[in-house]
């Protein structure tokens, strides 16, 4: 019998994971009955009751299976570990929120036995702030644009990654993974199965500002160099262009053109434009320093606290 991984990463979920997991024990006792399955929550120091709700949902039944993080790893470290964690056939990871329909879990199963290693969910619309769907739009676009891998625009890691994928992503050691560009970049052949991302089902969103940040400079400082070389480029333009400024400055100061009064206002202009572009291109320039940086460490991805239901063949798939 085959087996599914579910990988449930979450953090402060506790009105969702019980209703969640009885959600996913549902498709499988009725729409697939013929594989075994475990639920494996993977919890980023919840502090909301998280916890105790899933330690008992742990005793009451084997299928579920949980790690609880020492800290917050943050958003992506922590569910890629997970992945890491699973052992079925293949894994389907998906969020606590319900913004990852447990309803289409059949559906990547029957593409996964059609002979796909990746079946993902890509986003068609979603019912979550209009505003915020189209900055995210902005910035698939953006980054398929500049990225020297074809990225996959509304792809947020919902997914199946077959048991040889999941290899692949233990291979990696990779201390600060961007899942949705490893997926382009690795992934074999996939299948793509749209879909309109629903509101959460209860709780508010961990998502803010600094987490959406994040996210997209992981993305552009591990997937393109296209910022470094507009700033080179754009600093031989304007070398080039102060340089002849500075020529025809002094051509015109020997000859004593009458009519010719320079003042101040416009160096003050050009220092500050160049300032600025100067600053822009050095902040980028940190990002991609501190990705680096990241990742010489070689720090874990993740350090837990404890792991249930786990037995000893699954602890050896601990890294």
């Amino acid at each position: 019998m085959k087996k599914i991984s579910i990988l449930v990463a979450c953090f402060n979920e506790v009105e969702n994971v019980k209703p969640l997991s009885e959600s996913i024990k549902n498709v499988f006792q009725k729409q697939l009955p013929s594989y075994d399955y475990e639920i494996v929550f993977i919890d980023n120091y919840s502090t909301d009751g998280t916890r105790d709700l899933l330690e008992e949902m742990c005793k009451n039944d084997a299928h579920i299976k949980t790690i609880f993080n020492a800290k917050n790893f943050g958003h992506i470290r922590s569910p890629y570990y997970g992945l890491l964690q699973t052992s079925g056939d293949c894994t389907i990871s998906l969020c606590a929120d319900f913004q990852d329909p447990p309803e289409l879990i059949p559906q990547f199963v029957k593409e996964w036995e059609n002979g796909y290693k990746i079946v993902i969910g890509v986003k068609t619309n979603s019912e979550e702030n209009k505003f915020m769907y189209a900055i995210r739009s902005a910035y698939y676009k953006l980054i398929k644009k500049i990225s020297d891998v074809d990225q996959i625009e509304h792809f947020t890691g919902f997914g199946l990654y077959d048991k040889s994928f999941i290899e692949v992503l233990r291979e990696l050691d990779d201390p600060m993974p961007y899942m949705r560009g490893i997926v382009a970049e690795l992934g074999p052949e996939r299948k793509e199965i749209p879909y309109e991302q629903p509101k959460r089902k209860a709780g508010k969103t961990k998502n803010n500002f600094y987490t959406l940040y994040d996210m997209a400079m992981l993305g552009i400082t591990s997937y393109s160099k296209v910022i470094l070389r507009l700033a080179t480029i754009i600093g031989f333009i304007f070398s080039a262009a102060s340089f002849v400024i500075a020529i025809i400055y002094l051509i015109l100061k020997l000859v004593n053109w009458d009519n010719f009064a320079a003042g101040t206002a416009p160096i003050l202009i050009g220092l500050f434009l160049i300032g600025s572009l100067l600053m822009f291109f050095i902040g980028f320039l940190g990002e991609y320093i501190l990705n680096i940086n990241t990742r010489v460490m070689k720090r874990p991805l993740v350090v837990e606290e404890k792991r249930i239901n786990f037995d000893g063949a699954e602890e050896r798939n601990k890294k």
